[in-house]
């Protein structure tokens, strides 16, 4: 694969100082199968396409372990050349504190104003009218995967909504079956409450919440019925002994779980087992109650840096992300949708297809972590933590909690 004439003209302007080759330590946390064969296309992309070598600088854990690891190399001195952070509003502290570099010349030259949608992803990028992050993908955690296997070893139909997989949990339990794979991390049981909220309260008490901090409705009916689903899922999950979402995912994958709620990073896992949507496994937007997308998804960041060349390089990397072949390749490997419409996705799968579908007819929601501080979600996640990990917490109590987490929200 060789660049595009308009990105070798955008790249000019970054790369005319840059004489040398540069190695560029590039931070993430996709290191599970199908994460690293995504992230595999962006290096061999800027190994091929530019004169520098991409140095791979993969923290296993997601991205709970690896944020503060980033931060920490950042304050102490010793950045990297590009880090991973999701869209939002995570990076806002180290763009106050000066030590993210401004790429707004790149997205001006490249025409990313143009180019990326829905437009809230670069926007999560902008600060006082500069642009400081690359957009390279839209992760939605709204998806529900379920095996054909367990449902064929059972002998019944795949579910088609939340309300059918909640009838059908005593038959996989009863034939030995983990009727909801779920792992160990806070992230995972917060990111699936959410889908849960939005799926079963629905749309517009989940933006009072999140987006107006309304700790009434936090605190009403609406959420008590997700209160209620979430202790539902969290007696279905009981005994998954996994850790990590992708073990989770593999559970599914094999026949072991009936299902996972997780976001569509999980398409990569079942892509590596050579699994077919639709065929082996069926996925369900919004658990199939409310077809609807959140918006969030994966960015890069470069910090700031006094050497020419290697700021130079920083550029060529931020340019190569948004280009239209590395888009494609990434995003078909990886399982999210591109940032970028005018891109050629006709071997997408039945649930990228999906996908693109409800994006394109524009029921997008934004992420929590768009609207929610860091120390908030972490609130949240501290809270979901003991309630997923004890049925000593009631869904009441849990509410009560979580109301009070909202009306302090920043």
């Amino acid at each position: 694969m060789k660049l595009t004439t308009k990105l070798l003209a955008a790249t000019a302007i970054v790369s005319a100082g840059a004489a040398h080759a540069v190695d560029l330590e590039v931070m993430h946390w996709w290191t599970s199968g199908g994460e690293a064969a995504a992230v595999t296309k962006f290096a061999e992309a800027f190994n091929a396409n530019t004169e520098h070598n991409w140095v791979d600088g993969a923290i296993a854990g997601g991205g709970d372990t690896a944020r503060p690891i980033m931060i920490s190399r950042l304050l102490g001195g010793d950045p990297m050349g590009a880090f991973q952070f999701n869209h939002g509003r995570q990076a806002e502290e180290l763009i106050e504190a000066g030590l993210l570099l401004d790429l707004t010349d790149v997205a001006e030259a490249e025409g990313w104003a143009d180019i990326v949608n829905p437009p809230s992803l670069l926007d999560a990028c902008t600060v006082d009218g500069r642009i400081y992050c690359a957009p390279v993908n839209i992760h939605s955690w709204q998806w529900m995967w379920l095996s054909h296997q367990a449902y064929e070893d059972i002998g019944q139909p795949v579910p088609t909504n939340w309300a059918e997989f909640v009838a059908s949990a005593p038959a996989l339990r009863e034939a030995g079956k983990q009727p909801l794979a779920m792992g160990g991390q806070s992230w995972q049981q917060s990111g699936a409450f959410g889908v849960m909220a939005v799926a079963l309260a629905g749309l517009d008490p989940w933006l009072a919440v999140n987006r107006d901090k309304n700790a009434e409705v936090a605190a009403g009916p609406e959420y008590a019925a997700v209160f209620e689903a979430a202790a539902q899922a969290r007696d279905f999950a009981s005994g998954s002994n996994v850790q990590d979402w992708n073990q989770a995912t593999n559970m599914v994958i094999t026949g072991e779980a009936g299902a996972q709620i997780m976001g569509d990073w999980a398409q990569g896992e079942f892509a590596l087992a050579g699994q077919v949507a639709g065929e082996d496994y069926t996925c369900l937007p919004g658990l199939g109650m409310n077809a609807i997308l959140d918006t969030g998804g994966d960015a890069f960041y470069f910090p700031v840096n006094d050497d020419p060349e290697i700021t130079a390089a920083q550029k060529e990397l931020a340019a190569l992300l948004l280009s239209p072949e590395v888009q494609v390749a990434f995003n078909l490997a990886k399982g999210s949708l591109p940032i970028r419409s005018d891109v050629d996705l006709s071997a997408a799968n039945d649930c990228m297809q999906k996908g693109l579908e409800i994006l394109a007819a524009g029921n997008t929601m934004p992420s929590g972590t768009q609207l929610l501080s860091p120390d908030t979600n972490q609130q949240i996640n501290d809270l979901m933590v003991e309630f997923w990990a004890s049925t000593d917490m009631s869904a009441a109590d849990a509410q009560a909690r979580y109301a009070e987490i909202i009306a302090s929200a920043d």
